[in-house]
């Protein structure tokens, strides 16, 4: 009888303990369980101070960022006033000198005919054509050039046997540049191959 005693004692014992290893296991993963919740909120609690802590070097990233596109923008703004500074500077140039060219061809015409030797307007001829230098007024189109329809103006095409090219023969009006700009084409007589 004590071996059965001892045998139920023993199964009492094996089924206590194994009773206790299933509660033991069942309060594990009930454990487990519990902490699972606590370690995804640290780790969420981990995100939101990583966040926190690179929230402002992001925004500083994006302050920074704007203040170059701004800052290019200026330059870009800056350039292109300074260029369209140039152009409006350069058209009234051109404007006033073209204002000008009637009393230049009146002066020229004069000056031509002698009218001008010994008088005032000698001086005022050659303070306007030093004017125009200084600002890279050019006159062209001289008897026996090329005739170039883009800056010459033919208003008489005379046939000569003479030339092989269209060649100009007189120059009624002399034409003007200024830097690369035609301010006024030459007006030209011209002689064509016959």
């Amino acid at each position: 009888m004590s071996d059965d005693i001892r045998g139920e004692d023993s199964v009492s014992d094996e089924s206590a303990a194994t009773s206790g290893n299933s509660d033991s296991i069942h309060d594990a993963s009930q454990s487990l369980e519990s902490e699972q919740p606590d370690a995804a909120d640290a780790l969420d609690e981990e995100l939101k101070n990583l966040v926190d802590e690179t929230g402002p070097i992001s925004k500083e990233a994006e302050l920074l960022a704007d203040l170059q596109r701004l800052q290019a923008e200026f330059v870009n703004y800056k350039a292109r006033v300074e260029r369209d500074r140039d152009v409006a500077r350069n058209s009234a140039i051109a404007e006033v000198l073209r204002a000008i060219l009637p009393a230049l061809d009146d002066l020229s015409r004069a000056e031509a005919h002698g009218d001008l030797e010994g008088s005032p307007f000698a001086a005022v001829v050659g303070k306007l054509r030093n004017a125009g230098d200084k600002f890279g007024l050019k006159a062209f189109g001289e008897k026996g050039d090329k005739f170039d329809p883009e800056i010459h103006n033919a208003l008489v095409q005379t046939p000569s046997a003479e030339v092989t090219e269209n060649v100009i023969a007189d120059v009624v009006e002399p034409g003007f540049m200024l830097g690369d700009r035609l301010l006024r084409p030459a007006m030209v007589a011209v002689h064509i191959p016959a």
